[in-house]
């Protein structure tokens, strides 16, 4: 086929709703990433939260949502994907926006009216709401919406907008913190997510169903649950995975911190965080290319062994430099095993149970932040504010990851039966 011929494929192979879906899925992930990158030093230096508060505060938002992933898809599914977008889109501009402005003046009565730390925690967990109804919406209109011939690369371009976000957001709250402040990185992402409900309301038209299998309901995919629930080698398998995302979620939960407190305070701890991003849209096709031949289970037991050593570059030399190396590494880790984790889970999922294990699949993201979110912070304030050894921080840190994949590695020798030793 003729570079012309697929040109032409691509440019007609796609239906408008796959391109409003994937562009204001970059938006979100702009939005998302950047409250995130700039969330930790808020709640620590505006709020006045300790160090181990506002830690576990960020876990929470970072985590919160990935528990409500599969159930989210169930109700985008019964709702359209239309009017789910445009709810999703709300709900993150109200979340957003109420972030930015918790010591606003005008919302001093319910300041007031409940101690801080939980306005704060009912603020945190509206984004997951909104989220959690955004990306089964656009994974499931980039099928619905393009070709079964150029499908595949429809899935490539949903995943490079994703990361293209998440690189974007993070700089985009930098500038913005640096020149005007940090309530208003939450204010820009309110912005970003109020234009995608316009543009969702206006563009956006609802994809066909043809084909499709009757959507389930919310009691059946519970049901789904409890019997993937009972599958305890796959439990297990999730829980020890979990490890891996205890130490990856520290770039966003204490690494801003601790590089402002303790290596340099004037660096840009939110654009910093754009390196994980950007190596993922650099080196994912060369990493895929040189692990291709890697059996499934040994990719992620690499990624993760790969991912928690690269927290010891920061012990060698705590240094802005030197984190953006341990951020690059830390990625390498990611793109290592992170396509082979999906594929090992998804050839795990008996007929008819694939959406359930593949929700399941994001279980150990939300676990990692959530515990991570008391780990790191409990790291932080022990080895920096107690004993003032801050590198120690990052001896735990790696340890962590290490110590997934070794257990990873035992996993595979002494537990596993999955039938797919050879993935």
């Amino acid at each position: 086929m003729t570079f012309s011929n697929r040109f032409h494929e691509i440019r007609t192979g796609f239906e408008r709703s796959f391109w409003v879906a994937n562009v204001s899925e970059l938006f979100e992930r702009l939005s998302y990433y950047a409250a995130f990158a700039s969330l930790p030093r808020y709640l620590h230096e505006s709020l006045n939260f300790g160090v181990e508060r506002a830690s576990s505060l960020a876990g929470l938002f970072g985590g919160l949502v990935w528990f409500l992933a599969a159930f989210g898809g169930a109700l985008a599914d019964r709702m359209g994907f239309r009017r789910a977008l445009s709810l999703a889109y709300l709900i993150l501009t109200i979340s957003y926006f109420l972030l930015g402005s918790i010591g606003s003046p005008w919302l001093a009565p319910v300041r007031n009216a409940m101690p801080l730390v939980v306005l704060v925690t009912l603020i945190l967990m509206l984004p997951a709401l909104g989220v959690a109804l955004v990306k089964p919406c656009v994974v499931g209109t980039t099928a619905r919406a393009s070709r079964q011939n150029v499908r595949s690369i429809g899935y490539s371009i949903y995943y490079t907008l994703v990361n293209i976000g998440g690189a974007l957001g993070p700089l985009l709250a930098g500038w913005v913190h640096k020149h005007l402040s940090v309530e208003k990185v939450f204010g820009m992402a309110a912005l970003s997510v109020f234009a995608m409900f316009f543009a969702v309301l206006l563009l956006f038209k609802e994809p066909r169903r043809s084909g499709e299998v009757q959507t389930e309901s919310l009691g059946q995919v519970a049901r789904n649950f409890v019997s993937v629930a009972s599958n305890w080698r796959f439990m297990l398998f999730l829980l020890i995975f979990s490890g891996y995302y205890i130490a990856f979620w520290q770039e966003f939960i204490i690494l801003p911190i601790y590089i402002h407190e303790y290596v340099n305070a004037n660096t840009n701890t939110e654009a910093l965080l754009s390196w994980d991003a950007l190596t993922v849209i650099v080196l994912q096709m060369v990493v895929s290319i040189l692990t291709q031949k890697m059996p499934a289970f040994r990719g992620i037991m690499l990624g993760s062994l790969i991912s928690g050593l690269a927290w010891l570059l920061l012990v060698l030399h705590p240094s802005v430099p030197m984190a953006v190396a341990t951020l690059i590494v830390v990625a390498i880790g990611e793109i290592t095993q992170q396509p082979r984790y999906y594929e090992y889970i998804s050839r795990l999922a008996p007929s008819g149970q694939q959406g359930t294990y593949m929700g399941f699949a994001f279980l150990p993201i939300g676990i990692g932040s959530l515990v991570g979110g008391w780990f790191g912070g409990l790291l932080i304030h022990h080895f920096g504010e107690v004993m003032h050894q801050p590198a120690l921080i990052w001896w735990s840190v790696s340890g962590v990851g290490v110590a997934t994949a070794g257990l990873l590695w035992m996993y595979d020798r002494l537990v596993r039966r999955d039938g797919a030793e050879a993935i």
